[in-house]
């Protein structure tokens, strides 16, 4: 089972280091809040989301779910357009300064709500993760499979906590708050991307 478990640590961290909209959305949140407390919805929603994600991809449902065209499609229009508002709201956003009172934040239902988007709506998140995850799992059963998949669940646990706790140590040496307007750019830009990227894939499934 050590085996099955180094497996999927290794096989996750690969997987979840990659610059995306579901990581720069937490360590940005980790970056603005006033507080590390207040970031953690969007770490405990991100954490949950993807421990859905592949216990469904191990488990089978989620392949079963992207075979079913017009609910593949649904679920890629309502992504496109709700990353194309979360973009539009983080690259507003005014991030907190030593002279400025106007600081806006994401409140903990916001964040909870942006955070399961670019999770569950992120075709990158469930291609990796049924295609990866969920593929690699075949050559386990018993208790291999669920030391794997526990090793999964785990890396993208812990990586949310330290991507928020990094944002928060960015943010209050940040004092100016240019670089977090930098970082809420860049994050809307990658948000809008991936909503580009999604319009794209499914002109192609469409056409």
């Amino acid at each position: 089972m050590l085996s099955a478990f180094m497996h999927g640590f290794l096989l996750a961290i690969g997987l979840i280091l990659p610059l995306g909209a579901q990581n720069v959305f937490v360590f940005t949140q980790g970056a603005t809040q006033q507080r590390f407390s207040r970031a953690l919805p969007v770490v405990f929603t991100a954490a949950i989301c993807d421990t859905i994600l592949i216990l469904l991809a191990v488990l089978g449902v989620s392949l079963v779910v992207l075979t079913v065209t017009w609910l593949k499609t649904l679920l890629f229009a309502i992504g496109i357009f709700f990353l194309l508002y979360m973009g539009w709201l983080t690259w507003k956003s005014k991030p907190e300064t030593g002279s400025s009172q106007q600081a806006e934040r994401f409140s903990p239902k916001k964040q909870m709500m942006f955070a399961a988007s670019v999770s569950l709506l992120n075709p990158h998140a469930i291609l990796d993760t049924v295609g990866v995850i969920g593929t690699s799992s075949l050559v386990y059963a018993g208790g291999e499979k669920w030391s794997y998949t526990i090793a999964c669940i785990l890396v993208s646990c812990v990586w949310f906590f330290a991507l928020a706790l990094a944002g928060r140590m960015v943010g209050q040496l940040d004092r100016s708050g240019r670089l977090l307007r930098i970082l809420n750019r860049l994050s809307a830009l990658i948000m809008w991307g991936v909503a580009v990227y999604m319009a794209v894939s499914l002109y192609h499934t469409l056409s």
